[in-house]
């Protein structure tokens, strides 16, 4: 997967598909999940805004320290050299979503409500399981491939830059 052009090839590269994927999907999840948690009104949504950069730093910060770290351990358990670029970006994205959301469940509620108590680790089976779909599904459907096509266009557009020269 290495020379994969729908995937970053280097450190700045990462941090583009990373910001792209974690801007998309904050925006995105958490809105969705504060509405189902407290109803779908404007007021919701403007609190939910408010928090939002409060959230990202935690995201990037788990996913960097924690997701990958982890991820890259399971994935290769997973699958095999013969298995194609899609079996093994579903499984990452499945590894990386159960990490984070299981983190995010509790961190994220607690940013929320502004105080650290036990409200979400008591209601957490109830939370996680509608948090992890939720979240899955933006990352599969929405935020994971419009980071590759961002990969995908830049490395075209590096690779005719580089005929040209």
């Amino acid at each position: 997967m290495q020379k994969e052009i729908r995937l970053p090839q280097n450190g700045k590269e990462f941090i583009l598909f990373l910001a792209i994927i974690s801007i998309l999907s904050v925006n995105i999840i958490a809105p969705i999940i504060m509405g189902f948690e407290f109803g779908f009104t404007r007021e919701n949504y403007v609190s939910t805004l408010q928090i939002i950069p409060i959230v990202w730093v935690f995201v990037i910060i788990l996913v960097v320290f924690v997701a990958n770290p982890i991820v890259s351990k399971l994935v290769p358990k997973f699958v095999e050299p013969t298995d194609g670029f899609n079996a093994r970006v579903l499984f990452t994205i499945l590894f990386n979503v159960t990490v984070l959301s299981v983190f995010l469940t509790i961190i994220g509620a607690w940013i929320g409500l502004r105080e650290i108590s036990m409200a979400p680790i008591y209601s957490f089976f109830y939370s996680w399981p509608r948090n992890f779909f939720i979240a899955f599904w933006v990352e599969v459907l929405i935020a994971q491939p419009i980071a590759r096509l961002a990969m995908k266009k830049l490395h075209e557009k590096q690779g005719s830059k580089a005929v040209n020269a």
